[in-house]
């Protein structure tokens, strides 16, 4: 290497260096949490790679949750801590269809159809002056419930651990429950087992076979019917499980049915 050249790269060399020093020129992580202008809650959830589906020997599995699926998530995303409750689909959309009604307006959501739902989320992300918001695709929901685990539910394989976890058929009293009543997942998230089942963006599907491993929506032509997940008040235990799958027409409207969001961050 001649001397010209050398002296080029080690101008280079310490330019970029220097730069890692000045001040806005590193990026900063994202914050572990974050709240937006009507009080919703976001947790980050880490970029990283799990299983989609159940294993064959599952006790309560249905043959749509496939044999497992690897999926990598390449970035970091951020998921609502909560179900999307009533005063905040009353702030975004100035009214409130669910049937279950208290004075606490922290209750979920539900008789909101998908395509409602798609609604709220295009008014949101106007109020909010981005275009982050989304629902949560199948995986990245699955993969936040987890939380790490394999198990039945991300507090175990025993429906009896459930029960400190999730409103369900056994314990809910035929109704929906205030938001974060029960312990939360190892993120930080409360509710993905039982309360209210949850819309994703993806179309139904009978297993994962062709699904994408990138951790997006799985679109296509095989269905009209929309997947939600996580059970319910009215499930019983086995359809609160992490794997666990259901869809219905995205024009529904039904009692055990909401959602929660997920922001780009």
């Amino acid at each position: 290497m001649n001397r010209k050249c050398g002296r080029c790269i080690l101008a280079v060399v310490a330019i970029l260096v220097a730069t890692l020093f000045v001040p806005g020129c590193v990026e900063e992580a994202p914050s572990a949490t974050y709240t937006n202008s009507i009080g919703m809650e976001f947790v980050l959830i880490p970029a990283g790679a799990f299983e989609i589906g159940s294993p064959m020997n599952e006790a309560g599995r249905d043959d749509d949750e496939g044999s497992l699926h690897r999926v990598a998530f390449q970035h970091a995303f951020y998921m609502g801590a909560y179900e999307v409750t009533q005063a905040q689909w009353r702030a975004v959309m100035g009214s409130d269809p669910a049937s279950f009604f208290a004075s606490d307006d922290n209750l979920p959501v539900e008789m909101v159809s998908w395509e409602d739902v798609q609604e709220f989320i295009t008014k949101l992300n106007a109020k909010e002056g981005t275009d982050t918001y989304r629902l949560p695709s199948e995986a990245e929901w699955e993969y936040a419930c987890r939380a790490g685990t394999t198990t039945r539910y991300s507090s175990g394989d025993s429906a009896v651990e459930l029960d400190e976890y999730a409103w369900y058929a056994d314990n809910s009293g035929t109704e929906t429950h205030p938001v974060g009543e029960k312990k939360p997942n190892p993120w930080g998230l409360y509710d993905l087992h039982g309360n209210v089942w949850e819309w994703v963006q993806d179309l139904y599907h009978e297993g994962y076979n062709g699904a994408p491993t990138d951790g997006s929506a799985w679109e296509g032509e095989s269905s009209s019917l929309r997947v939600y997940r996580g059970g319910s008040w009215r499930t019983v235990a086995a359809y609160c499980r992490s794997a666990s799958r259901g869809c219905a027409s995205p024009t529904i409207h039904c009692d055990d049915i909401g959602f929660r969001i997920v922001r780009a961050v």
